[in-house]
């Protein structure tokens, strides 16, 4: 499919209640949302094995923070909701992929801990991977949807939106009223339990119904 142009990459927290146990975090009430810029953004095509960074740099320059991946349902937004109701949303995405948020987890923690800001550990380029966009048909309300990562063949995140606590739909109108979705926009739906971290020589392959997409770390 040809891809519209992001304007922003909006995240979704906390999502699966297992991936929420799995970091010690509380299960939230509504959703928890935050924003990756379309800087963060790296394609991998659906049929060559792309190559994607196991380790980044941040300020100071002499520092190296480990990557964790967060495989994620994503999907690209076709036209503009603002305040938008249920029965709008119904008709807005115009594709769908499988995505990884890359999140340089120590240093998330370190700014955590000081109560600061933590875009420096989720919105650094290329930490936003997304696999082309497929057609949505197919999906449905996107209520029974599985997709899968796997790490050297192993199976390590099994996605199903049927866990959702935050169903996608539900989501994209909280974020229409919190933000406003602009077309082109991608929203990242959260990873279900299973995340860890990224080593160089990892072989990872997405799956998304018969759709998969490869990338090695490096």
């Amino acid at each position: 499919m040809n891809n519209l142009s992001i304007g922003k990459v909006v995240c979704v927290g906390r999502n699966y209640a297992a991936h929420a146990a799995e970091l010690g975090n509380e299960v939230p009430t509504q959703p928890l949302l935050f924003i990756k810029p379309a800087s963060s953004v790296h394609y991998i095509e659906a049929n060559n094995t792309t190559s994607i960074a196991a380790s980044f740099y941040d300020i100071p320059r002499d520092i190296k923070y480990d990557v964790h991946y967060e495989a994620e349902l994503c999907v690209q937004l076709g036209k503009e909701l603002i305040n938008a109701s249920i029965d709008e949303v119904k008709d807005a995405i115009n594709a769908v992929t499988v995505g990884l948020d890359l999140t340089l987890r120590d240093l998330q923690t370190k700014l955590k801990d000081k109560a600061q800001p933590w875009e420096r550990a989720k919105c650094f380029v290329g930490s936003c991977v997304l696999g082309e966009w497929v057609s949505p048909d197919s999906f449905g309300d996107f209520t029974d949807v599985q997709y899968q990562l796997y790490i050297n063949d192993t199976l390590t995140q099994d996605g199903d939106t049927a866990l959702m606590l935050f169903p996608v739909y539900q989501l994209l109108v909280d974020i229409s009223h919190a933000f406003g979705l602009q077309v082109g926009d991608v929203v990242m739906t959260g990873t279900p339990a299973g995340v860890g971290k990224l080593m160089a020589g990892d072989k990872l392959k997405l799956v998304l119904g018969e759709h998969t997409w490869q990338a090695s770390v490096v």
